[in-house]
């Protein structure tokens, strides 16, 4: 028995996507190129923008394809590092590490504030308020949490913002196929999105850049993307990103309803076995795609191996650091190292069942047994 709950590091490829792909390959023109061909390809690209635009409330020229959300975030962070003068920019200590590892580079020569969270994985909004400077440039926020589910509370985040001159930056990754995402009314200057959390291919991202707003390119030697970014048009993956925004925005409530019967028939699971744990943060303030457990009685390393080899594959956080088995930061900055060194994030699809989930909490049921009786697994 194979069982996958780690749809927060990547999503298989959805059919209906794949195949759309396949009865679009012969559009393979060069969208730049002036003849027939490129006009095709061109009008085939633009269409993706615009159906894109239109889900996120946006103007299709506020929309730009990138390679990933890993470089959309980057693109936003550096194009205002290099933009202003030594800059004053505020993040949390609990974002994704595109945008985490890239402020530490710019430390030298930025003023970077950290927010801190609380135990649900929430900013205190005062906290926001009072960080917030005629200096402050950039605020980069992750509007889902990629290792709890937790949601900030961004139309608070919109409020404070409207009384600032300073670009708010969201990463979005997470959030829209679990949440409604308006960057009217989130306020936001930059939104940013991943194709392959999406059932997307891998190699696909988008970048919302808010009408009249600076951004510096990351990648030169050509003119798309309205000189926002060069390089040759993905037409066939943008246009699966287009799918995907569409499934994701249309099937949002029912994809909610069937998630979180899942999460709750997990939770429901382990505590029928006997199985200690806690859940890290609130489940009210968290989308029901991914709950993060604290197991007391083992690490993080330990279990994932055990849970391998029963056919069960999850993930001890973030998916960012190269198969590496490192303490979560996420559940450090909200409870300490140790827990961290023993939680385990589940993340939900589709395809999953409850029968899955409870087959997980006899497993981990069996792991736990035999770690109490000495007994090999």
């Amino acid at each position: 028995m194979s069982i996958y709950v780690d749809y927060a590091a990547t999503t298989p490829i959805d059919e209906e996507i794949l195949k759309s792909m396949l009865d679009s390959a012969g559009k393979f023109g060069n969208p730049s190129s002036i003849h027939r061909v490129g006009k095709e390809a061109k009008a085939f690209y633009e269409a993706s923008r615009k159906t894109i635009a239109k889900r996120l409330n946006a103007h299709p020229d506020e929309i730009v394809f990138t390679g990933s959300a890993t470089e959309a975030n980057n693109t936003v962070i550096k194009s205002a590092a290099a933009f202003y003068d030594a800059p004053h920019i505020i993040t949390t200590n609990v974002e994704h590490a595109s945008v985490k590892e890239t402020y530490a580079e710019l430390e030298d020569t930025c003023n970077v504030t950290y927010l801190n969270v609380d135990k649900n994985g929430q900013i205190n909004i005062d906290e926001l308020k009072n960080a917030l400077t005629e200096q402050t440039k950039l605020v980069s926020i992750i509007m889902v949490n990629n290792e709890t589910g937790t949601i900030q509370p961004m139309s608070e985040i919109a409020e404070v913002m409207k009384d600032s001159s300073a670009l708010l930056h969201i990463d979005a990754v997470q959030a829209f196929k679990q949440l409604p995402v308006d960057v009217e009314a989130l306020n936001c200057d930059f939104l940013t999105l991943s194709g392959h959390k999406l059932y997307a291919p891998k190699g696909i991202g988008v970048l919302y850049v808010k009408r009249n707003t600076h951004l510096k390119r990351m990648i030169t030697g050509g003119s798309q993307e309205r000189e926002r970014r060069a390089g040759t048009e993905n037409t066939l993956y943008a246009h699966a990103m287009m799918k995907a925004v569409e499934q994701a925005d249309d099937n949002r409530a029912e994809t909610a309803d069937t998630l979180k019967a899942l999460k709750n028939t997990l939770l429901t699971a382990l505590k029928n076995e006997g199985v200690p744990f806690e859940v890290n943060g609130g489940t009210n303030t968290q989308t029901n795609h991914i709950v993060n457990v604290y197991f007391p009685w083992s690490t993080s390393e330990y279990l994932l191996t055990a849970m391998d080899m029963a056919g069960i594959y999850a993930s001890g956080g973030s998916a960012c650091n190269a198969g590496t088995v490192q303490p979560s930061h996420v559940i450090k900055a909200m409870y300490d190292e140790d827990r961290a060194r023993s939680s385990i994030r589940f993340s939900f699809g589709e395809a999953l069942t409850e029968d899955d989930m409870k087959f997980i909490a006899e497993k981990l049921k069996t792991i736990y047994t035999g770690l109490n009786t000495h007994e090999s697994i």
